[in-house]
């Protein structure tokens, strides 16, 4: 099955002391490694301003989805952030297929998934102010997936960096949409929950 055609994965972020590189595994609900999402064109020195800094949020990120095979399927690129996030999301061949764009600061956190013309398509919606649980609905507010947080247990949680998140998504969810949901879901910690890591 292609990777992006799973109904479910979950994407585990690799547990490491230090965060300097983002890397992460993605999973069927059985546990089987079906795809890997690493950051990729990190310099030396953007490796040790991420150590010794907060300015993570102000540098520009890429992430690239792999199959197991080895082929690139997505990329997501999070430009430097001033207040909102955005991400631009592209395909395996380098070709545009949209981006997905934050909304709002305050309250419940919202993100608009547009295509490539720049037409909004859906949104990710959190469901509460910490913006652990989202749910994904199309351009008419019908519901086409979710995205939660999962936790492996109090103590790696307590002790370590990595989330899970585990993203379900309707079959209504089809070609443009179901990308960006796809990228949305590894999109979540680069865009929300990244910038307060490291040693502040």
């Amino acid at each position: 099955m292609n990777l992006l055609d799973h109904s479910q994965v979950v994407i585990s972020q690799k547990v490491k002391v230090i965060e300097l590189t983002n890397e992460y595994a993605i999973r069927d609900p059985e546990g089987n490694e079906i795809g890997a999402i690493r950051q990729e064109g990190q310099t030396t020195l953007k490796k040790v301003a991420r150590f010794v800094s907060s300015l993570d949020q102000f540098m520009t990120h890429t992430l690239a989805v792999y199959d197991t095979s080895g082929a690139k399927v997505l990329e997501l690129t999070r430009p430097r952030k001033i207040v909102k996030s955005s991400l631009l999301v592209k395909d395996g061949v380098g070709a545009d297929i949209g981006s997905i764009r934050q909304q709002n600061v305050f309250g419940k956190i919202r993100f608009g998934l547009l295509d490539a013309a720049g037409v909004e398509i859906g949104q990710i919606q959190a469901e509460n102010w910490r913006a652990w649980d989202f749910a994904i609905v199309d351009a008419s507010g019908m519901e086409v997936g979710r995205i939660t947080k999962t936790w492996e247990g109090f103590a790696k949680t307590l002790f370590t960096t990595a989330d899970n998140y585990l993203l379900d998504i309707s079959s209504n969810a089809r070609g443009t949409l179901r990308l960006l949901a796809f990228a949305s879901a590894v999109g979540v910690d680069t865009a929300l929950k990244q910038d307060d890591r490291g040693l502040n």
